[in-house]
């Protein structure tokens, strides 16, 4: 396979035999969060896809100018700041004390791994306040850690990285050393990453083995796991996003190219277009079909040429940030797929939109940045391809892409002046 040209995207599509389908607004929205993360695009894209039909949507959010906060299309924002420490017990009564504030049953969507895992596990206290997929109680724990869904993976014939956990640190140098370098160290599962993160960020490459024996200098490593190294030479990074219904049915499921990410090659999409890819599509539905995978949620692929083969790198069993990068020819995304869903509606089928195009604001350009760096040129899609959907900006909305860009602004100031706080520092 080679690698799809930027000259080659479609801007636009037809809107040309639309399907008309109306939300219950009847049935709010809660967006359920765990963590600290107020700069959060994904959260703002579910406020205003489902808002701007019309159905109320009310946020957690950690203080009352995050910018999700600040949206026209809230309708109101709980203020319950977390760290993700907490016992899973009391978060179950923090959000049901919020969906009996709310008054109505709500469709819960959550957009942290912790969360997906809480609503799934909680789901028979839950219940009473939220509408909630059947997914099989423990399975978005089991596929967001990385050592079981490599299993999972395995058993499912879908392929992805050669990986390792080790328990002491002789396994982690033995690992090393069977996996080659440069190697790839991720935090193994949720909650963990939050209480005894290994790394800071989803993913660290380590060049050498001395660098990886410097960064664990003691008999027993934090939980982490090791996996093999695609090089970027090598690879295209994928993206699938899905809504499925009872059984692992898809309702929604739509492929796509990571074009850059921050930090580059390995971080959150700064920018990344709509390509339907059947080959993708095929893995993703046969993955959610074996398990019986029912929710939102958001894969990451490597495609490695040097075997030919989509490795799937990420689970992750809730939305993802970039979620609005894709919606089928009737305006039908996984958020609006999932409350149609799950408010016995029909669901709208339809090829997904082609070429769409979406910009995650300053993280694309600070992606751009690292990418003439390294290439000594600038990216072709900053030239040649137009964004169709922004994290941030947006006419409707002003107020959240000014807050970000504050935000944003003190954040790396408060960085550069302090740069011991780069580090990961876990729950206290």
């Amino acid at each position: 396979m080679s690698f799809v040209h930027i000259s080659s995207f479609r801007e636009k599509l037809p809107g040309e035999g639309r399907v008309v389908y109306l939300l219950d607004t009847e049935v709010p929205v809660l967006l359920a969060r765990i963590g600290n993360y107020p700069l959060h695009h994904g959260s703002l894209g579910v406020v205003r896809t489902v808002g701007r039909l019309g159905v109320p949507v009310h946020a957690v959010v950690e203080d009352r100018f995050t910018p999700v906060a600040l949206s026209r299309h809230l309708t109101s924002r709980i203020v319950w700041p977390t760290t993700g420490c907490e016992d899973p017990e009391r978060l179950a009564d923090g959000l049901l004390a919020i969906g009996r504030t709310i008054g109505a049953r709500c469709v819960a969507v959550p957009t942290d791994d912790e969360a997906a895992i809480l609503l799934a596990e909680y789901a028979h206290r839950l219940k009473e306040c939220f509408l909630i997929p059947p997914v099989p109680v423990h399975l978005p724990r089991l596929l967001a850690c990385k050592a079981s869904l490599h299993r999972i993976c395995a058993e499912a014939g879908v392929p992805s990285p050669s990986s390792r956990t080790p328990e002491s640190r002789d396994e982690l140098i033995e690992a090393g050393r069977e996996l080659g370098y440069p190697l790839v160290l991720k935090n193994l599962a949720p909650f963990s990453r939050l209480r005894t993160p290994a790394v800071s960020g989803t993913t660290t490459v380590v060049p050498t083995e001395r660098a990886l024996l410097d960064r664990f200098p003691t008999a027993a490593p934090p939980p982490v796991l090791v996996q093999e190294y695609i090089p970027k030479q090598q690879a295209e990074d994928w993206i699938t996003h899905i809504y499925c219904g009872a059984g692992g049915v898809p309702r929604a499921l739509f492929t796509g190219l990571k074009l850059r990410s921050w930090p580059p090659y390995a971080g959150m999409t700064a920018r990344a277009v709509a390509l339907r890819n059947s080959e993708l599509a095929r893995l993703a539905e046969r993955l959610c079909r074996r398990t019986g995978y029912s929710g939102l949620a958001d894969l990451d692929w490597r495609y490695d040429r040097r075997d030919g083969q989509y490795k799937l790198v990420d689970f992750n069993p809730r939305t993802g940030a970039q979620f609005r990068l894709f919606e089928n020819v009737h305006g039908v995304d996984v958020v609006r797929a999932m409350h149609l869903d799950l408010t016995d509606r029909a669901v709208p089928e339809g090829a997904q939109a082609e070429g769409r195009v979406f910009v995650a604001g300053q993280l694309d350009f600070a992606s751009a940045a690292a990418w003439l760096r390294h290439e000594r040129r600038l990216p072709s899609d900053l030239l040649h391809v137009r964004p169709t959907e922004r994290a941030w900006l947006s006419w409707d909305d002003p107020l959240p892409a000014a807050a970000e860009a504050i935000r944003f602004t003190g954040l790396v100031t408060w960085r550069l002046l302090r740069p011991d706080r780069f580090g990961p520092a876990g729950c206290r």
